[in-house]
């Protein structure tokens, strides 16, 4: 893994649909944006963002997660998440996350991921 830069930022978005919804996912009862699929997508900005430091078989692994989800989205709606590196430890990396809705905030929060050899990660079970 080469050095991974304080700041580097990922973004990924989704459009919900159906199948994201928590009614389909079973973590709650309407059609709006499940909250296991907004942290999966806040995972992926964060995965994104420090892909580029990544050496080859090298991938990364969540270890921690703490976020709120503050607002629904409904169906139809674009989702963007945000993840900024804030500081690093050995293979550790801590980011600052965020999904967004436009200029409205859904959830914010920070996560930990791991970076690991995927070949020696997979062997361990």
């Amino acid at each position: 893994m080469r050095q991974v830069k304080i700041g580097a930022t990922g973004r990924a978005s989704l459009v919900v649909s159906q199948s994201q919804t928590a009614k389909s996912v079973g973590s709650g009862d309407l059609d709006v944006l499940a909250t296991p699929i907004m942290i999966a997508l806040m995972e992926k900005a964060a995965t994104l963002a420090i892909q580029e430091f990544l050496e080859e078989g090298e991938t990364s692994e969540g270890t921690q997660i703490s976020t709120s989800h503050e607002l629904a989205s409904h169906i139809g709606a674009e989702v963007e998440a945000i993840a900024r590196v804030v500081s690093t430890d050995r293979r550790r990396v801590d980011f600052e996350i965020e999904a967004r809705q436009g200029e409205q905030l859904l959830g914010k929060g920070l996560h930990s991921r791991f970076v690991v050899n995927a070949e020696k990660f997979m062997s361990k079970g």
